[in-house]
Parts: structure tokens; C-alpha cells; sequence
């Protein structure tokens, strides 16, 4: 039997106090990758007062030590890449190219927010009166509460973690419940950089009762939660009545639009990737194909072919494209979402089917990737988050069309346009309503250096990754200092000042 896997609390690696565990399951075999302790509200009380505790002494080391000890995360993640990908592809199912990609984002955002412990940027500005200075410093908050979903079980932590620590804040950390063992793998790589003890803390268990605790518990200042929108808002409503700041990344519904100019072959490629990537199982995963007329027969035909072709199966065989989704809920929900287009009118094109993998006696929650055409921008699958691999085809004449069908429904993370023209380009930057935009590329895909967030369901406003990051996890201080001697009243005494 696997070892079990425990929570992290005050530096130890400890069992929960019910004693109770669960198991964390491979969704392409259903075999066991571990049992999981299940925590529940005592075991988290246990992990906020050792960071609090901890945020004594962790906010006044400087920010470039502060930096120098995510360095080495970043380093310690590089050297076990492999195994945390390996890892990845066995708890969650993503294909093993895309888990390794998983992985360098952690890598990339521990090395970027390193540099920001030399930074911390604020800024000075001009004052009114004389012999006086002022400046906007950047200031930790406190203990800081990480609740992450299971589809980027690596990078979205790193997302969250690196620059809450950089700022000086102190952690809890709950990880999805369907990847419960990498959460505890990427701790684990924090205290072997020499984290110090209370500092960084996981706990692990189901995620309503947690959920509920950290929205509750008076010591946690901050929350920062990627999930389900409807979950999302729940907890966000709970925590504004403690008065805490949240951070909200939650759901997509993002479109690909497709121009009768566009590179077709470019367009196939980005398409299937962005739609089936980690089996459509992303927020940035694009769901809708806004096509132009002209350009619409030969882009479907060539994507029912290509779509066919994709080979399913266990991630860890390099030749497989798509791996299996998360979960035995998860495909039925993907499921019911397709009979929900058939009976709105769409043409299922390929694809509709729950499947299992023939090499393993038919093992797995996987799905076939599906195509549905004749979709209408109001349908169903053309609104809601689908969370799976499904992709649904609306015709368009023109770009101010598609922009429109674009910004039309509840989510606003991210958009696409596959065009040769550069004034059409500059029009959709300017008028698709999305936190993010891409030009003849697909939804997918993220650079740490830029902030990652959407608009409308699917946050709160807030963006992580990039130096915009830090401002979830940091409240603005402005300070004056007055070395004229006397009592200058800004705003009152300003007349004064041309007198002197």
C-alpha cells in the first residue's frame, strides 16, 4: 500500500485528528494513487494558528531573503519536474507533454516572483507643501488561505503561493480533493527549500466543510479560489461578512473566431488544441467556434477529420493526445451537457460518447471529443461552462457579429481571432470584452509575466500572475514624512506656501 499522504502543519507532517482517510483515484486506470487523510474543521484551525504564529517572525525577513528561498523552489522544482509530471498524469489524466508544461509554470512564476523580492515596487510622488516627502509602500496582511482546483494542480498553487509569500504573508493551503497527493508533493518542495516552520500549510480533505471554515475563521485575512463560479460566489459572499479580501478566478465559456482571411491550416491546429488540451477540462479552454460563412465548410470538414484522428488513452504513453477527465461525475456531466445539445437542435458531428481505454480492459472516465454544428448563440452548450471536450461551431458574417456572440454570454476570461487583417485584429483587441485576447492563436496557454483574470462570472476583478499578483495579497500603506518643523495642513495651508 501507498504511503499515506498527511497534512503539513507548523512543519510536520501530521495525520488528521478524525483519524478518517480517502482515496485519491487515477482517472485513466481507477486504481488507487494513495490514501489522503481527511482533515476536517479542527485540523484547519490547527493550520491557521501556526501561520499566524509565523507571520510574526516571516514579515520582517527582508523580501530578498524572502526571494532567495523561492529561488530555490524554483530550482528544487526543475530537478523534479519529471516525477511531479509523471505524478500529475497519474492523479488528474493530463497527456504527460501537458503535465511537464504544468510544472514549468510553478518553475517560471518561482523564479519571477524571486525578482520581486528585490522589488516589492511602490512608488513616491510630488507633495504639496514644503519640506515634505511622501511615498505608497506595499505591506503584507496576514495569513492567507489557498483553495485550488485539481485541473492545474501545480501551477495554479504556484499561481497563488509565490506571491503571497514573496509580500510577506503566511499560508493555508487546500488543494482539490482529486489532487490531494500533488498538493502535498508541491509543499513538500517548500520545506526542503528551508521554508520555515507554520509558514506554509496544508490541509486536505473535502472541500465544502474546509471551504466553509476558512470563509468563518476570524485569523484568515485573505482567500484566493480558481473553481466553480457558483462555488466561487458562495464562499465570497460568506467571507464579505467577515470583511476578508478575496481573490476569485472561476469559470469560461471562451470562442475561437475565425475570419474567411485566416491561415486555415494554423486555425485547424490551434483549434483542436485549445478545445481538447487537458480534454477541455480548462477555464481557458475554448468551448464556442465563431465562423464566418465563407470560410465555414472547409474548417469543419478538416476538424471532423482531425478530430477523429485524436488517440485516447493512459497520458503516460507520449503517444497519446487526450487523456481520460477527472472524474466518473465529471463525464457524466459532460454527458448530460450532450444530450442537452441534441435536444436544442445542434448536430452532434463526432464525438458524444463516454468510453474507457480498450488497452485496459475499458478502464478510465474518458470521453471522445465532440463536435456539435448549426449551434445558436442562446443555446445551452453555447452558454454555459461545459468543463469537457466538447466544441460547438455558431456561423457569423462578420466580424462585428462575432465580437457580439463573443461578449454574449456570462464569462469573460478569454477570446481568439484568426485573421490576415490588421485592422481587423486592432478592432477585436479593442472590442472583445475578455481579461485575455489572442491573435491567430488559440484560448489557451498563459505567460507568468502578464495577469491572468477575467471579466464579468468569471471573477471578481482581481488578476493573478504577473506583478498584479501582488495585489491580492498586499494593502497599500502611503506615508508622509514632514521635516519642515511645523504644522502643514495639506489642502488648508496652501496658500500659505506662495507667502514663504
Amino acid at each position: 500500500m501507498t504511503e499515506l499522504v498527511r497534512n503539513y502543519i507548523d512543519g510536520q507532517w501530521v495525520e488528521a485528528k478524525s483519524g478518517a482517510t480517502f482515496d485519491s483515484i487515477n482517472p485513466a486506470t481507477e486504481e488507487v494513487v494513495a490514501p489522503i487523510v481527511k482533515s476536517g474543521v479542527e485540523d484547519l484551525d490547527l493550520a491557521v494558528q501556526a501561520a499566524k504564529r509565523a507571520y510574526a517572525k516571516w514579515r520582517l525577513v527582508p523580501a530578498p531573503r524572502r526571494g532567495e528561498i523561492l529561488y530555490r523552489v524554483g530550482q528544487l522544482l526543475l530537478e523534479h519536474k519529471e516525477d511531479l509530471a509523471r505524478l500529475m498524469t497519474q492523479e488528474m489524466g493530463k497527456v504527460i507533454t501537458e503535465a511537464r508544461g504544468d510544472v514549468q509554470e510553478a518553475i517560471d512564476m518561482a523564479f519571477f516572483m524571486g525578482g520581486e523580492g528585490r522589488r516589492l515596487l511602490g512608488y513616491t510622488a510630488p507633495v504639496e507643501m514644503p519640506n515634505k516627502f511622501g511615498m505608497a509602500l506595499r505591506d503584507s496582511i496576514g495569513v492567507v488561505a489557498l483553495i485550488t482546483p485539481w485541473n492545474f494542480p501545480i501551477a495554479i498553487p504556484s499561481w497563488k503561493s509565490l506571491p503571497a509569500l514573496i509580500a510577506g504573508n503566511t499560508i493555508v493551503f487546500k488543494p482539490a480533493s482529486d489532487t490531494p497527493k500533488l498538493g502535498a508533493e508541491f509543499v513538500r518542495i517548500f520545506a526542503e527549500a528551508g521554508i520555515p516552520e507554520g509558514v506554509f500549510n496544508i490541509v486536505l480533505g473535502p472541500g465544502g466543510p474546509i471551504g466553509n471554515a476558512i470563509a468563518d475563521h476570524p485569523d484568515v485575512r485573505v482567500i484566493s479560489f480558481t473553481g466553480s463560479t457558483e462555488v466561487g460566489y458562495d464562499l465570497y459572499a460568506r467571507a464579505a461578512r467577515k470583511g476578508k479580501k478575496v481573490s476569485l478566478e472561476l469559470g469560461g465559456k471562451n470562442a475561437i473566431i475565425v475570419m474567411d482571411d485566416a491561415n486555415l491550416e494554423l486555425a485547424v491546429e490551434a483549434i483542436l488544441w485549445s478545445a481538447f488540451g487537458t480534454t477541455g477540462q480548462r477555464c481557458t479552454a475554448t468551448s464556442r467556434l465563431i465562423v464566418q460563412k465563407g470560410i465555414r465548410a472547409k474548417l469543419t470538414e478538416a476538424l471532423v477529420a482531425r478530430t477523429k484522428a485524436l488517440k485516447l488513452g493512459y497520458g503516460l504513453d507520449p503517444s497519446v493526445q487526450v487523456g481520460p477527465v477527472v472524474s466518473a461525475r465529471a463525464r457524466e456531466g459532460i454527458h448530460e451537457y450532450v444530450q442537452i445539445g441534441k435536444g436544442e437542435g445542434a448536430r452532434m458531428l463526432c464525438g458524444g460518447e463516454m468510453t474507457g481505454d480498450e488497452s485496459n480492459q475499458g478502464k478510465g472516465y474518458f470521453y471522445k471529443p465532440t463536435l456539435f454544428d448549426n449551434v445558436t448563440p442562446n443555446m445551452r452548450i453555447a452558454q454555459e461552462e461545459i468543463f469537457g471536450p466538447v466544441l460547438s461551431i455558431i456561423e457569423t458574417e462578420d466580424l462585428d457579429s462575432a465580437i457580439q456572440i463573443n461578449n454574449s454570454v456570462a464569462y469573460g476570461l478569454s477570446s481568439s481571432l484568426f485573421t490576415e487583417n490588421v485592422n481587423a485584429a486592432f478592432r477585436a483587441i479593442r472590442d472583445l470584452t475578455t481579461g485575455i485576447v489572442y491573435i491567430n492563436h488559440g484560448t489557451t496557454g498563459a505567460e507568468i509575466q502578464f495577469p491572468f483574470g477575467g471579466t464579468r462570472g468569471t471573477g471578481n476583478g482581481m488578476r493573478e500572475a504577473g506583478q498584479t499578483a501582488l495585489d491580492s495579497f498586499t494593502e497599500w500603506k502611503s506615508v508622509y514624512v514632514d521635516y519642515s518643523g511645523r504644522l502643514q495642513r495639506a489642502q488648508i495651508d496652501t496658500d500659505e506656501v506662495l507667502k514663504d
